[in-house]
């Protein structure tokens, strides 16, 4: 249930941020073009490019969802991080490229200025919608930080949920971009001189670049395998040794699959003592008190292993390893 309400709203929170940045591409390029504005020509792109990466975002939540089947044994969850990971790209390439080209052109070969009125008011509305997205996504990455019992910051840098880190950080860079592209428009009216409409649009693209950047790292992370924080491992660690039977966790193998999908390995020495009956009892209740305190854990898998400087009993009738 927890898993499926988390799904819905990531789902909610990516679908806010697009509908938000549809319009308000359409409203910056109108704008811009009228306004001859490069900024505001470069703000359309950025919002077309957080709309491209919403939808690829709302892709990745709806195929990451499909259940395991014999092709994909542990799921799909893992899919979500491919397409996050080509949303990052599309804010670089459909974003941060043609932001910088336009600011290099602009200020190579300058531009008519236009009415600024209507690029001041377009900002403004789009200032309000962007930070509406923001609020939305910041509420829920707080709740999933105060369930994990992490502070925000190192939650929103850590979070495997790379779709609504993605929509947190868009939306940031969006609501700085407006700032820049304000900036750039006023520099313009004061000097008269478009040197600052180059520079505005030049800095978002700069700016397209650190967050494809930075989302671009924490899905390829995620894809080549990333572990469960050393915390947590210590915590599993110690959960394992509480079962009775186990004595020691001699390697533990923590692997983040998906948002509230963790698989979970380990060699474990059990007592010598122990029965066959007894230790795949002392599995079975491991996995269950794994799982009753930390509920994104849903495999676990148990190798029964020798501890450390113990040898092989060999008997006359044993005829050892063939």
């Amino acid at each position: 249930m927890a898993e499926q309400s988390g799904s819905g709203e990531s789902t909610f929170t990516v679908i806010v941020a697009a509908v938000a940045n549809l319009g308000i591409a359409a409203a910056k390029a109108v704008a811009g073009v009228i306004s001859g504005s490069s900024a505001m020509l470069s703000e359309a792109a950025h919002s077309v490019a957080d709309t491209v990466t919403e939808v690829m975002l709302l892709t990745a939540l709806k195929r990451s969802e499909k259940p395991a089947d014999e092709d994909h044994p542990v799921g799909y969850a893992g899919e979500r991080y491919v397409w996050a990971l080509l949303a990052a790209v599309a804010t670089f390439v459909g974003g941060a490229v043609f932001s910088v080209y336009d600011g290099i052109h602009t200020l190579t070969h300058g531009e008519e200025v236009g009415d600024p009125l209507i690029s001041y008011i377009v900002l403004g509305v789009a200032f309000v919608l962007e930070g509406y997205s923001l609020r939305t996504g910041v509420r829920q990455m707080r709740a999933e930080a105060e369930r994990a019992r992490t502070p925000f910051a190192r939650y929103l840098r850590l979070t495997p949920d790379t779709t609504v880190k993605a929509v947190v950080m868009e939306d940031s860079a969006a609501l700085a971009g407006l700032m820049l592209a304000a900036g750039g428009l006023l520099g313009v009216q004061i000097t008269g001189s478009s040197v600052w409409d180059g520079v505005a649009s030049i800095l978002i693209g700069a700016l397209l670049v650190y967050v494809a950047w930075v989302l671009g790292r924490s899905n390829a992370e995620l894809l080549i395998g990333r572990p469960l924080p050393k915390r947590v491992r210590a915590e599993i660690r110690e959960e394992l040794l509480s079962v009775p039977h186990i004595v020691d966790v001699l390697d533990l193998t923590t692997l983040i699959q998906g948002p509230g999908e963790v698989l979970i390995a380990a060699k474990v020495d059990f007592r010598d003592v122990s029965s066959a009956a007894q230790v795949e009892w002392a599995c079975e209740d491991a996995e269950s008190q794994l799982r009753e305190r930390f509920p994104s854990i849903r495999r676990v898998y148990l190798d029964p292993t020798p501890g450390v400087g113990q040898h092989r009993d060999r008997r006359p009738s044993d005829p050892g390893p063939i």
